[in-house]
């Protein structure tokens, strides 16, 4: 079972991506949901993600200052980007962090869908 982890402030970008997820990929999936970067990073060690999608724009704790702290126990866990920032310093930033794959703008798309699970 795959384990998958979305922080995003935005509830309904949420279940439009687990939605989409949830079509398109074949395995089966455990969604785990943050609205707060703050309270996923407290609880982020038990759960173990392989894949991670972080909003960048949040209240009190932004995806950078998750990046910034986020220690994975495992390498397992690949960090996808989704923003509805399309700045280019957002994007060359995002490079500079090696546990994130890509940066994607919201919202996810099945295109995308395709070349991060297969």
């Amino acid at each position: 079972m795959l384990t998958i982890v979305l922080i995003d402030d935005d509830p309904i970008s949420t279940f439009v991506t687990e939605k989409l997820i949830s079509k398109n990929v074949k395995e089966p999936c455990k969604f785990f949901k943050f609205q707060s970067a703050k309270l996923a990073l407290e609880e982020i060690d038990g759960i173990r993600p392989n894949y991670l999608f972080l909003d960048l724009n949040m209240p009190e704790m932004n995806g950078w200052d998750f990046l910034d702290r986020f220690k994975p126990a495992n390498d397992e866990a690949q960090i996808y980007i989704l923003s509805s920032s399309v700045d280019e310093r957002d994007i060359t930033k995002a490079s500079q962090y090696q546990a994130v794959k890509e940066y994607l703008s919201k919202p996810l798309i099945k295109k995308y869908i395709k070349t991060i699970f297969n």
